[in-house]
Protein backbone atom coordinates (compact mmCIF):
# COMPACT_ATOMS: atom_id res chain seq x y z
CA UNK A 1 0.00 0.00 0.00
CA UNK A 2 1.35 3.19 -0.84
CA UNK A 3 1.34 5.80 1.83
CA UNK A 4 -0.21 8.82 0.70
CA UNK A 5 1.97 11.52 2.89
CA UNK A 6 4.32 14.51 2.45
CA UNK A 7 7.00 11.84 1.91
CA UNK A 8 8.02 10.89 -1.68
CA UNK A 9 7.34 7.58 -2.78
CA UNK A 10 10.69 5.47 -3.92
CA UNK A 11 10.79 3.01 -6.32
CA UNK A 12 14.17 0.43 -5.24
CA UNK A 13 15.21 -2.09 -8.29
CA UNK A 14 18.67 -4.27 -9.01
CA UNK A 15 19.52 -6.39 -10.94
CA UNK A 16 21.74 -8.58 -8.22
CA UNK A 17 18.36 -9.85 -6.57
CA UNK A 18 16.60 -9.38 -3.78
CA UNK A 19 18.90 -10.30 -0.86
CA UNK A 20 21.53 -8.15 -2.61
CA UNK A 21 23.95 -6.15 -0.06
CA UNK A 22 23.71 -3.43 -2.55
CA UNK A 23 19.81 -3.14 -2.49
CA UNK A 24 19.65 -3.84 1.44
CA UNK A 25 21.86 -0.47 1.52
CA UNK A 26 20.47 1.52 -1.12
CA UNK A 27 17.14 1.22 0.79
CA UNK A 28 18.26 2.09 4.16
CA UNK A 29 19.62 5.72 2.22
CA UNK A 30 15.69 6.04 1.03
CA UNK A 31 14.43 5.30 4.18
CA UNK A 32 16.00 8.51 4.99
CA UNK A 33 14.38 10.70 2.17
CA UNK A 34 10.69 9.12 1.30
CA UNK A 35 8.51 6.04 1.66
CA UNK A 36 10.17 2.90 -0.08
CA UNK A 37 8.82 0.26 -1.91
CA UNK A 38 11.72 -2.49 -2.91
CA UNK A 39 11.07 -4.65 -5.76
CA UNK A 40 13.56 -7.21 -7.25
CA UNK A 41 14.36 -10.13 -9.29
CA UNK A 42 14.20 -12.92 -7.11
CA UNK A 43 17.74 -14.35 -8.06
CA UNK A 44 20.85 -12.22 -9.87
CA UNK A 45 19.82 -10.73 -13.76
CA UNK A 46 23.28 -9.43 -14.65
CA UNK A 47 23.61 -8.31 -17.52
CA UNK A 48 20.33 -8.73 -18.81
CA UNK A 49 20.16 -5.52 -20.17
CA UNK A 50 16.71 -4.14 -21.21
CA UNK A 51 15.68 -7.66 -21.71
CA UNK A 52 11.97 -8.13 -20.83
CA UNK A 53 9.83 -11.66 -20.71
CA UNK A 54 7.49 -12.81 -23.17
CA UNK A 55 5.97 -15.84 -23.74
CA UNK A 56 5.86 -17.04 -20.46
CA UNK A 57 4.25 -16.04 -17.24
CA UNK A 58 6.17 -13.57 -14.35
CA UNK A 59 5.71 -14.80 -10.56
CA UNK A 60 5.78 -11.59 -8.34
CA UNK A 61 4.82 -11.70 -4.72
CA UNK A 62 5.60 -10.15 -1.35
CA UNK A 63 8.07 -10.75 1.27
CA UNK A 64 9.17 -9.54 4.35
CA UNK A 65 13.07 -9.47 4.42
CA UNK A 66 13.33 -6.34 6.62
CA UNK A 67 10.82 -4.94 9.20
CA UNK A 68 8.72 -1.84 8.28
CA UNK A 69 9.59 -2.48 4.47
CA UNK A 70 7.47 -3.11 1.64
CA UNK A 71 9.06 -5.60 -0.65
CA UNK A 72 8.24 -7.85 -3.71
CA UNK A 73 10.20 -10.40 -5.37
CA UNK A 74 9.82 -11.45 -9.28
CA UNK A 75 10.45 -13.81 -11.28
CA UNK A 76 11.47 -11.73 -14.54
CA UNK A 77 14.28 -9.20 -15.22
CA UNK A 78 14.91 -5.68 -14.19
CA UNK A 79 12.90 -4.01 -16.33
CA UNK A 80 10.25 -6.59 -15.39
CA UNK A 81 10.84 -5.10 -11.79
CA UNK A 82 9.80 -1.28 -12.83
CA UNK A 83 6.58 -2.60 -15.18
CA UNK A 84 5.36 -4.48 -12.68
CA UNK A 85 5.79 -1.99 -9.93
CA UNK A 86 4.39 1.13 -12.14
CA UNK A 87 1.39 -1.05 -13.28
CA UNK A 88 0.48 -2.99 -10.07
CA UNK A 89 1.77 -1.13 -6.83
CA UNK A 90 1.46 2.55 -7.42
CA UNK A 91 -1.21 1.62 -10.26
CA UNK A 92 -0.50 4.50 -12.59
CA UNK A 93 0.08 6.95 -10.07
CA UNK A 94 4.12 7.82 -10.42
CA UNK A 95 6.60 7.04 -7.86
CA UNK A 96 8.50 10.44 -7.50
CA UNK A 97 12.05 8.57 -7.73
CA UNK A 98 13.45 5.17 -9.53
CA UNK A 99 16.67 4.47 -7.77
CA UNK A 100 18.26 1.29 -9.25
CA UNK A 101 21.30 -0.72 -7.51
CA UNK A 102 23.74 -0.73 -5.32
CA UNK A 103 25.34 -2.70 -8.05
CA UNK A 104 27.93 -4.94 -7.33
CA UNK A 105 30.58 -3.85 -10.09
CA UNK A 106 30.57 -1.04 -12.14
CA UNK A 107 28.52 0.63 -14.94
CA UNK A 108 30.94 3.08 -16.61
CA UNK A 109 31.53 3.29 -20.38
CA UNK A 110 29.92 0.81 -22.53
CA UNK A 111 29.16 -1.39 -19.59
CA UNK A 112 26.03 0.68 -19.24
CA UNK A 113 23.98 -1.25 -22.41
CA UNK A 114 25.08 -4.36 -20.71
CA UNK A 115 23.63 -3.50 -17.57
CA UNK A 116 20.55 -4.51 -16.12
CA UNK A 117 21.12 -2.40 -13.18
CA UNK A 118 21.17 0.65 -15.70
CA UNK A 119 18.26 -0.44 -18.05
CA UNK A 120 15.98 -0.76 -14.65
CA UNK A 121 16.44 2.80 -14.17
CA UNK A 122 16.20 3.96 -18.10
CA UNK A 123 13.40 2.08 -17.84
CA UNK A 124 11.78 4.49 -14.97
CA UNK A 125 13.02 6.91 -16.85
CA UNK A 126 10.70 5.79 -20.11
CA UNK A 127 7.37 6.13 -17.26
CA UNK A 128 8.95 9.60 -16.98
CA UNK A 129 9.99 9.27 -13.41
CA UNK A 130 13.51 10.44 -12.22
CA UNK A 131 15.75 7.73 -12.06
CA UNK A 132 19.05 6.52 -10.71
CA UNK A 133 21.44 3.90 -11.48
CA UNK A 134 23.89 3.66 -8.35
CA UNK A 135 26.97 1.05 -9.25
CA UNK A 136 30.36 0.03 -6.76
CA UNK A 137 33.80 -1.69 -8.14
CA UNK A 138 33.33 -4.03 -5.71
CA UNK A 139 31.83 -7.60 -6.78
CA UNK A 140 31.77 -9.23 -3.39
CA UNK A 141 28.84 -10.81 -2.17
CA UNK A 142 29.57 -8.92 0.98
CA UNK A 143 30.92 -5.67 -0.23
CA UNK A 144 31.07 -2.63 1.86
CA UNK A 145 28.92 0.30 0.36
CA UNK A 146 29.18 2.41 3.72
CA UNK A 147 31.51 4.78 2.13
CA UNK A 148 28.94 5.50 -0.96
CA UNK A 149 25.69 6.10 1.36
CA UNK A 150 26.34 10.10 1.68
CA UNK A 151 27.04 10.61 -1.81
CA UNK A 152 24.29 8.38 -2.93
CA UNK A 153 21.45 11.09 -0.27
CA UNK A 154 22.95 14.24 -1.59
CA UNK A 155 22.32 12.95 -5.22
CA UNK A 156 19.14 11.60 -4.67
CA UNK A 157 18.28 14.92 -3.06
CA UNK A 158 19.12 17.05 -5.20
CA UNK A 159 17.18 15.32 -8.29
CA UNK A 160 14.32 14.96 -6.06
CA UNK A 161 14.82 18.97 -5.40
CA UNK A 162 15.74 19.85 -9.42
CA UNK A 163 14.62 16.89 -11.35
CA UNK A 164 15.79 15.56 -14.56
CA UNK A 165 15.19 16.48 -18.09
CA UNK A 166 12.68 13.92 -19.58
CA UNK A 167 14.10 11.51 -21.14
CA UNK A 168 17.58 11.38 -19.16
CA UNK A 169 18.25 10.02 -15.94
CA UNK A 170 21.98 9.38 -14.51
CA UNK A 171 24.47 7.00 -14.49
CA UNK A 172 26.67 6.72 -10.73
CA UNK A 173 29.39 4.87 -10.29
CA UNK A 174 31.65 4.77 -7.21
CA UNK A 175 35.18 3.20 -6.70
CA UNK A 176 35.75 0.73 -4.10
CA UNK A 177 36.31 2.60 -0.77
CA UNK A 178 36.87 3.77 1.94
CA UNK A 179 37.96 7.53 0.69
CA UNK A 180 36.49 9.43 -1.74
CA UNK A 181 37.74 12.98 -3.64
CA UNK A 182 34.49 13.85 -4.26
CA UNK A 183 31.80 13.77 -7.53
CA UNK A 184 32.71 14.65 -11.15
CA UNK A 185 30.26 15.28 -14.09
CA UNK A 186 31.55 13.07 -16.68
CA UNK A 187 30.78 11.88 -20.25
CA UNK A 188 31.15 8.27 -21.26
CA UNK A 189 34.38 7.24 -21.92
CA UNK A 190 35.35 5.41 -25.71
CA UNK A 191 36.37 2.16 -23.96
CA UNK A 192 35.28 -1.42 -24.23
CA UNK A 193 35.47 -5.04 -23.25
CA UNK A 194 38.41 -7.11 -25.37
CA UNK A 195 36.53 -10.79 -24.72
CA UNK A 196 37.49 -13.76 -25.24
CA UNK A 197 36.15 -17.18 -25.14
CA UNK A 198 37.84 -19.62 -23.34
CA UNK A 199 37.09 -23.29 -24.72
CA UNK A 200 36.72 -25.96 -22.56
CA UNK A 201 35.19 -29.65 -22.04
CA UNK A 202 32.56 -31.16 -20.17
CA UNK A 203 32.78 -34.98 -18.95
CA UNK A 204 30.97 -36.09 -22.12
CA UNK A 205 34.08 -34.29 -24.64
CA UNK A 206 31.35 -31.87 -25.73
CA UNK A 207 33.20 -28.38 -25.94
CA UNK A 208 31.44 -25.11 -24.16
CA UNK A 209 32.46 -21.87 -23.62
CA UNK A 210 33.14 -19.51 -20.73
CA UNK A 211 33.47 -15.58 -21.71
CA UNK A 212 36.21 -13.64 -20.40
CA UNK A 213 38.18 -10.45 -21.31
CA UNK A 214 39.63 -7.50 -20.21
CA UNK A 215 37.92 -3.87 -20.24
CA UNK A 216 40.21 -1.75 -22.45
CA UNK A 217 39.85 1.94 -21.93
CA UNK A 218 40.78 3.61 -25.94
CA UNK A 219 40.14 7.10 -24.71
CA UNK A 220 42.61 9.69 -22.63
CA UNK A 221 40.54 12.67 -21.65
CA UNK A 222 39.67 13.30 -18.68
CA UNK A 223 36.16 14.30 -18.33
CA UNK A 224 35.23 10.74 -18.53
CA UNK A 225 33.55 8.61 -16.34
CA UNK A 226 36.80 5.92 -16.23
CA UNK A 227 39.53 8.29 -15.64
CA UNK A 228 37.06 9.78 -12.77
CA UNK A 229 36.83 6.52 -10.86
CA UNK A 230 40.63 5.79 -11.69
CA UNK A 231 41.41 8.57 -9.91
CA UNK A 232 39.28 8.31 -6.65
CA UNK A 233 36.04 10.32 -7.69
CA UNK A 234 32.38 9.50 -8.16
CA UNK A 235 31.60 9.29 -12.07
CA UNK A 236 27.88 10.79 -12.68
CA UNK A 237 26.71 10.23 -16.48
CA UNK A 238 23.59 12.03 -17.80
CA UNK A 239 22.70 8.83 -19.59
CA UNK A 240 19.51 9.50 -22.37
CA UNK A 241 17.65 6.39 -23.82
CA UNK A 242 16.79 7.96 -27.63
CA UNK A 243 20.07 6.40 -29.60
CA UNK A 244 19.26 8.09 -32.83
CA UNK A 245 22.19 9.52 -34.09
CA UNK A 246 21.14 13.16 -35.64
CA UNK A 247 24.45 14.21 -36.40
CA UNK A 248 24.44 10.95 -39.57
CA UNK A 249 20.86 11.72 -40.68
CA UNK A 250 21.86 14.84 -42.67
CA UNK A 251 24.99 12.31 -44.11
CA UNK A 252 22.13 9.53 -44.76
CA UNK A 253 20.21 11.85 -46.83
CA UNK A 254 22.99 12.34 -49.21
CA UNK A 255 23.25 8.96 -50.30
CA UNK A 256 22.03 7.96 -53.51
CA UNK A 257 19.94 4.60 -52.51
CA UNK A 258 18.44 4.03 -56.63
CA UNK A 259 15.47 4.74 -55.66
CA UNK A 260 12.76 7.19 -57.14
CA UNK A 261 13.11 10.98 -55.88
CA UNK A 262 10.48 11.38 -52.63
CA UNK A 263 11.48 7.47 -51.81
CA UNK A 264 13.72 8.86 -49.05
CA UNK A 265 12.74 10.59 -46.31
CA UNK A 266 14.90 11.75 -43.58
CA UNK A 267 13.16 11.01 -39.62
CA UNK A 268 12.30 15.03 -39.22
CA UNK A 269 10.43 15.33 -42.52
CA UNK A 270 8.26 12.41 -42.00
CA UNK A 271 5.46 11.64 -39.22
CA UNK A 272 5.11 8.17 -37.82
CA UNK A 273 1.98 7.32 -35.35
CA UNK A 274 1.17 4.32 -33.55
CA UNK A 275 -1.05 3.07 -36.45
CA UNK A 276 2.04 2.11 -38.40
CA UNK A 277 2.85 -0.74 -35.38
CA UNK A 278 5.00 -1.88 -32.81
CA UNK A 279 7.75 -4.50 -33.71
CA UNK A 280 9.44 -5.86 -30.50
CA UNK A 281 11.81 -8.35 -32.69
Amino acid sequence: MIEQSSKPNILVVNDDGITATGIKNLMEVMQELGNVVVVAPDSPQSGMGHAITIGKPIRFDKVTLYEGVEMYKCSGTPVDCVKLAVNKIFKGKKPDLCVSGINHGLNNSINVLYSGTMSAAVEGAIEKIPSIGFSMDDFAADADFSHTKKYIKTICEQVLANGLTEGTLLNVNFPKGPTLKGIKICRQANAKWMEEFDERTDPYKRPYYWLTGVFENFDHGEDTDVWALDHGYVSIVPVQFDLTAHHAIQTLNSWDFGLAAGDVESASTKNTSAADGINLG
